[in-house]
């Protein structure tokens, strides 16, 4: 999977359809084609950053 903020594949799962990029340090999670991206603030609140449809959200495994 690559991150739909960065483009990075520095991606990891923390809950169901919930995800956390180690590269651009955005949370975002994925609900068929809709994709929410977030800011994870200091005192670990997530603000909405971004929110749209991302039919092109690359899934596998990133071999």
């Amino acid at each position: 999977m690559r991150c739909p903020s960065c483009t990075s594949r520095d991606v990891g799962k923390i809950g169901a359809n919930q995800y956390y990029c180690w590269n651009c340090f955005a949370e975002f999670n994925v609900s068929g084609d809709e994709v929410r991206i977030y800011e994870v603030a200091e005192d670990g609140s997530l603000i909405v950053v971004d929110q749209t449809n991302h039919a092109d959200v690359e899934f596998g495994t990133g071999a």
